[in-house]
């Protein structure tokens, strides 16, 4: 891969921003949270900035903060599948539960994608950690951490089976004799598993990309395994270089236990940046933001990822005691993201309010408030030191902070010839660097 596109960056789209006060923000728009229109125009920031790709997030259940925060978001497929045809090049990326839907519907919708999009779609694979979205699918409590995990295991299976079961070349066309399709190369998958008995096949042709972009975020012992095994790009949350570099390593060895190919997997932290003209302006626009914060909103929060710990046991305004804090080896939901905040916890020993305006913007993602220079510096150094393969842009407001992103960091690491100054391909695979897959049934038949 050339010097000049060795950095990827995908922008994580949220409601009015990442910061948990955005939509109070004399900056955003919370009325247009349902309007195509503002999508299309955030689309339109990130691929004029030749961003890789935009990644849309989903819980599947309200969050319990919606009296103070800003939610009702459109659905991921279907959203994407309208930008599709307002942007050419850039990749969409849809978030889907491997728990809460079942394999040949998830197959045939991002195969669609694929299609509508030419090429352009990847799945954010998660096994959905909320436990309010147990109730929203007739279950009395969410499954448990490893059960998640191995049902997503034999899921992933399933849909890339289901993609591959027409091979490339199984439309004829063939007007003369009569002939669509060669059924000698569509072939049943015929799964039985633990989870799930799929017969076969998909009821649409192969993928343009072959599989849509395989994109995970768990970073837990048993999430790193997954995305080892099936992720292309994983978003990740670090704080430090050195956890980001131990993280790094650990998933690329991983990966080459699998017999794949280390590159083919890009890790992209996430970032929230914050910019200013120089770095107190910055750090002014931060604390404007932060001071919006409603305690009670983070305290919910908080007590979320930490599957439902009562935090008001412990004062706003005094450290935390680090012993009594619960650890996520008992967590049953996102474990990873609930290390990464009692390492904060751990290391910079806040006050309740402290850590709760530190989760504010990036919610256990690294938010840095600085210049548009210091911003690339950051960016470049976790690149070379091989932390990272790019970055999860995660704006602290939309479309302002996309904007600012663009405008004033991309053009920098462009000069320093890190970041491309047009696509080269049309494909998310393509963007990416990453190898377009064989059909299996291709080499047996």
């Amino acid at each position: 891969m050339s010097s000049t596109s060795r950095i990827h960056l995908n922008v994580f789209v949220p409601t009015t921003g990442h910061h948990e006060a955005s939509w109070l923000h004399p900056g955003t728009r919370p009325e247009r949270l349902t309007d195509i229109a503002y999508y299309r125009e955030t689309a339109a920031i990130a691929e004029r900035g030749r961003f890789d790709s935009l990644f849309l997030a989903d819980q599947l259940a309200i969050g319990r903060s919606v009296k103070h925060v800003a939610q009702g978001k459109l659905e991921p497929l279907t959203l994407l599948s309208a930008l599709a045809g307002a942007t050419e090049r850039i990749g969409l990326i849809a978030t889907a539960s491997t728990t809460y839907s079942e394999p040949y519907n998830l197959a045939r919708q991002f195969a669609s994608l694929d299609h509508i999009s030419g090429g352009r779609a990847g799945w954010n694979i998660v096994t959905s950690w909320s436990a309010e979205a147990a109730g929203n699918f007739g279950l009395a409590q969410r499954n448990s951490h490893a059960d998640r995990y191995r049902r997503a295991t034999e899921y992933v299976e399933v849909v890339r089976k289901l993609w591959d079961s027409w091979e490339d070349d199984a439309r004829r066309h063939d007007r003369t004799s009569g002939i669509y399709a060669d059924t000698d190369r569509i072939h049943a998958i015929d799964h039985q598993g633990e989870a799930f008995r799929v017969r076969g096949p998909l009821d649409l042709p192969r993928p343009p990309q072959g599989h849509p972009v395989l994109v995970q975020a768990g970073s837990s012992d048993e999430g790193r395994a997954f995305a080892a095994r099936y992720a292309e790009a994983i978003f990740t949350a670090q704080q430090e270089l050195a956890d980001a570099q131990a993280f790094y390593a650990d998933v690329k060895s991983r990966a080459a236990g699998f017999g794949r190919d280390p590159d083919g997997i890009k890790i992209l932290p996430g970032l929230s940046p914050i910019l200013g003209s120089t770095e107190a302006e910055a750090r002014r626009n931060e604390e404007e933001l932060n001071d919006l914060t409603i305690p009670a909103v983070g305290l919910k929060h908080l007590s979320q990822r930490f599957d439902g710990f009562d935090f008001t046991v412990f004062p706003l305004d005094e450290p935390i005691p680090v012993e009594a804090f619960p650890r996520p080896a008992t967590v049953q939901g996102a474990q990873s993201r609930s290390q990464v905040i009692l390492d904060i916890v751990a290391r910079e020993r806040p006050t309740l309010r402290g850590l709760l305006r530190r989760l504010a913007g990036g919610r256990g993602h690294k938010v840095l408030a600085g210049t548009p220079a210091a911003i690339a510096d950051h960016i470049q150094l976790w690149v070379e030191q091989r932390a990272a393969d790019g970055f999860n842009i995660m704006p602290a407001t939309v479309p302002a902070g996309l904007a600012d992103f663009v405008d004033e960091v991309v053009p920098i690491l462009r000069r320093r010839g890190l970041f491309r100054t047009e696509y080269a391909g049309r494909t998310l695979r393509e963007h990416y660097g990453l190898v377009r897959p064989a059909s299996r049934y291709a080499r047996s038949a």
